[in-house]
This record gives C-alpha cells, sequence and structure tokens, in this order.
C-alpha cells in the first residue's frame, strides 16, 4: 500500500535512533525536478489552488497545490498514466520544499492506489471546462502577473488533436473529412505570447474536431484581456475575417497581420499595383534568397465587410517568389510600417507551429489513457502548464543556457551539478539527508539500525 508522508526531520531522526526506519531511498536530481523547484521558489506552485478549485470534501490532509504539482511534474516526465502520479518528484531537495511524499511499502507500483483513491476521484468532480478556465486563470492572473510577462506580440493559431479514429469511445469526439482522409478527434485554439527568448501560451480553447478555427476561437480573440491597445495579432489563413479585424482595431486598438487568400480581390489588386510600380526590395530573410518584397498602401477599399464605413485601412506586403512566379500578399491594419517590418513580424508565426510540435512529439499531449473529457481535458491542461514552467525556466538566468534547445536534446545532455540525498521514512514522516549527513548518521548509528541503512548505503 501506499504511505501519505509530511516532512518532518527531527522526528525522523528521533526514529533513527530507536531503529523505527520503514524506508530508505537515494534521491537522484535530474533537471524536471530542478524546474518545478524553481517554480515553487517564485510562488507558482503554492499559488495554483488559487486557480485550481478544490472540491473535496473528504481527505484533504495533503495539500490541493501538490497534488496539482505531482500532476504536472508527471507530465514533464513524460508520465501520462494517473499511477504515475504519486512517484512523480524524485529530487530530494524538491520534497523538502513541497514538504509532502509518497511512498510504496510493498515497493509495489502495479496497483496505482493514489492514482485510484486520490487522483481519479479528485478528476471525475470536475468538467472539463473548469480545467481549461483554471488554465486560462492560472495563466494570466498568477503566472504572468508574479513574473511582469505583458507581451505585445500574439500568435493566435489552432491544431488538430487525434485520436484512434475506430473508437466511439472519446467523449465529445468528431469526425472530419482532411485532405482526403478521415480524422477523430478534437482541435485546441492558443493564443501565443511572445517572451525575450521563448514564447508563453496565455489563453486556450477547446473542443471536438469540427467547428472551423475563427469560430473556436472567435469569443477569445474578442475578449480575451491578453490582448492589449498598442499590441499586435498574428493569425494565418482560417482567421480571415473583415468583421474581427475591424472590431480588434477600433475597439481594442490591437493591430491584425494576416495573409490574403489568392481568390479575394484585395490580393489580386495589392499583386497588380505591386507589379505596375515595380520597387522591390530584397527579401530581409536571407533564407529566402528567390524573394523580394513590395509594399502596397491603401488597400481597405478592396476588402469590405456589410458595413464599409466601419471598414479599418490595410496596407500589404506583397512576396513575389521569382523562382516560381508566385506572389503572396500579409496585411496588417498597421499603416505605418514598411514591407520589411510587415513580413519580419509576420515570420515570427512559424513559433506557435514549433510548440505544437515539442508537446504533440516529446510531451505525449495525444497520449490519452482515458476516453473521458474531463481526463483529456485534464491531462492537456496539466501538459501545457508542464510545458509553460520549461519554457519560463529557459527565459530565466538558470535556464537561458538551454534557449533555443527542446527538452529531450537537453535531457539527453544535461549533467546535473547537485549531490545526490538520502530520503529515509518512518511511518508517516520522511527526512531528507544530504550525502555528508547521512554518513554522519550512519557512522552514529547502532550496529542494528546501519544493517538497516546499509542497503540505501550501497546506492550512494
Amino acid at each position: 500500500m501506499l504511505q501519505l508522508s509530511k516532512n518532518d526531520k527531527d522526528k525522523v531522526l528521533e526514529a533513527i535512533k530507536e531503529g523505527r526506519i520503514d524506508a530508505a531511498d537515494v534521491s537522484f536530481p535530474n533537471l524536471i525536478d530542478t524546474i518545478v523547484l524553481k517554480m515553487k521558489n517564485i510562488g507558482l506552485i503554492d499559488k495554483l489552488a488559487e486557480s485550481f478549485k478544490d472540491k473535496r470534501k473528504q481527505n484533504k490532509h495533503i495539500p490541493f497545490h501538490i497534488l496539482i504539482a505531482l500532476a504536472i511534474t508527471a507530465k514533464m516526465k513524460l508520465k501520462t498514466s494517473l499511477t504515475d502520479v504519486a512517484f512523480a518528484v524524485t529530487d530530494g531537495e524538491l520534497l523538502s520544499e513541497l514538504g509532502w511524499n509518497m511512498w510504496d511499502t510493498n515497493k509495489n507500483l502495479e496497483e496505482g492506489l493514489f492514482a485510484e483513491g486520490v487522483m481519479r476521484n479528485l478528476i471525475q468532480k470536475y468538467d472539463a471546462e473548469e480545467f481549461i478556465e483554471s488554465y486560462n486563470n492560472y495563466v494570466q492572473n498568477v503566472v504572468m502577473p508574479s513574473l511582469n510577462i505583458a507581451p505585445s506580440i500574439h500568435i493566435l493559431d489552432c491544431t488538430k488533436i487525434h485520436v484512434n479514429l475506430d473508437n466511439v469511445n472519446y467523449e465529445n469526439s468528431e469526425t472530419i473529412k482532411d485532405d482526403g482522409k478521415v480524422l477523430r478527434g478534437y482541435k485546441m485554439g492558443t493564443l501565443r505570447g511572445l517572451m525575450d527568448d521563448s514564447g508563453i501560451i496565455e489563453e486556450i480553447v477547446f473542443d471536438s474536431i469540427k467547428p472551423h478555427d475563427l469560430e473556436l476561437c472567435r469569443n477569445m480573440i474578442l475578449k480575451s484581456k491578453c490582448l492589449k491597445s498598442g499590441d499586435i495579432l498574428i493569425n494565418d489563413r482560417g482567421f480571415i475575417s473583415r468583421d474581427v479585424i475591424n472590431i480588434l482595431k477600433l475597439e481594442k486598438q490591437v493591430d491584425t497581420y494576416v495573409p490574403a487568400k489568392k481568390n479575394m480581390t484585395i490580393y489580386q489588386e495589392a499583386v497588380k499595383i505591386a507589379i505596375s510600380e515595380d520597387k522591390w526590395q530584397k527579401h530581409p530573410n536571407k533564407k529566402r534568397k528567390t524573394q523580394e518584397i513590395h509594399l502596397v498602401k491603401d488597400l481597405g477599399m478592396m476588402w469590405q465587410s456589410n458595413t464599409p464605413d466601419k471598414d479599418v485601412d490595410l496596407c500589404a506586403c506583397v512576396v513575389h517568389d521569382k523562382k516560381d512566379n508566385e506572389y503572396y500578399v500579409f496585411l496588417t491594419t498597421d499603416t505605418n510600417k514598411t514591407a520589411k517590418q510587415i513580413i519580419n513580424t509576420y515570420e515570427l508565426r512559424p513559433e506557435i507551429e514549433e510548440d505544437y510540435r515539442q508537446i504533440k512529439d516529446f510531451w505525449k499531449l495525444e497520449d490519452f489513457k482515458s476516453t473521458k473529457y474531463n481526463f483529456i481535458t485534464f491531462h492537456i491542461v496539466m501538459t501545457l502548464i508542464g510545458y509553460m514552467y520549461f519554457q519560463l525556466f529557459k527565459n530565466m538566468e538558470e535556464g537561458n543556457k538551454y534557449s533555443g534547445k527542446s527538452l529531450p536534446v537537453i535531457i539527453k545532455n544535461y549533467k546535473e551539478d547537485k549531490q545526490k540525498s538520502v530520503i529515509i521514512y518512518s511511518g508517516q514522516y520522511f527526512g531528507v539527508f544530504s550525502f555528508i549527513e547521512f554518513i554522519q548518521l550512519y557512522a552514529g548509528c547502532s550496529a542494528e539500525v546501519r544493517k538497516l541503512l546499509d542497503p540505501t548505503l550501497a546506492l550512494v
């Protein structure tokens, strides 16, 4: 069975002197625990409970934010099963800071008593919307204010979350045909704010795979408090809407950057004007050697809504790829920008695609252990918070050496400079001892107690 223990080094020392030792383990420091410890030290772990409401009526002896922190740590260690949550933290320093730990009296992790008895029952008390709302609340009202994060450039995008096509038991999942292939799953819309060397997913929406990108995200776009006066919103073609662009500019003073579709009049007119003026400049991205750019202004009348008097003006950077003689038109409501500024801003958009690639390929976002909708959203939210902690850490002094690197690459080359420590359990308490403390403790114990500690000493 599993024993819940509280950190109390003095009580463990008394128990050791009396020969009452239940278990001992060696703590092996690792990067993930280091990141979570940093989040604990700057107050983000303790404040989890401010956003994730504790709905437990019984068994509240373990602090709620510790349960959530363990779930997040498990996701960061790519452990997607609930049975892994209780054993997610292995670093002695972090355990000491958290103040709580679990240990298995039978050393049998297969039964999953902690998950069934605590985590599963906890998740069942929430619906999917509550987890999504809690994530948005935590990021916007806790994380960003605490770290003075206020991005002025945001990227809007959606990604499909795939599940087994043949399994109709995935709650709220639907099927679509995409490029001739039938897919089952969900869709997540994200608003990503740019930080110095990384980004933060500020807000999310989640639904079945069927809704159009714009319809899924419309309320988020128009109501998000992350979008402030003077900000920039970068979209892809899935979010083309004259009405939304007008509202963002007129009511929120947010400028939109979006590519035009080839069948739009504004695209055709912008290309025609660029060709006729023939004042092409070199593309600022050195990798795009075959491309040239040109600024076209006063395009607002070329794309009208049902209320033309409310249409804001638009300008465009027209890109000409001389290699295949193709033209691309990037529109913006910020009519004071040059062609170079417009294209440089829009080329920030692939950062969100890299986020999606990492959380799917490396962070196991689509590795669901349950077909229930609230369990699926819980997994997604805990994974996204773990990914956010990783991004925040890379943006800090301790982690900036990892800037631009993915988690698998970092872990592969990671070398921990912290010493191993020893965790000793006695009943409902545990204590964390440094290697030197443990050796001194071992030397001062009776032969009977040393015999109990010998297996642990062999691991140090």
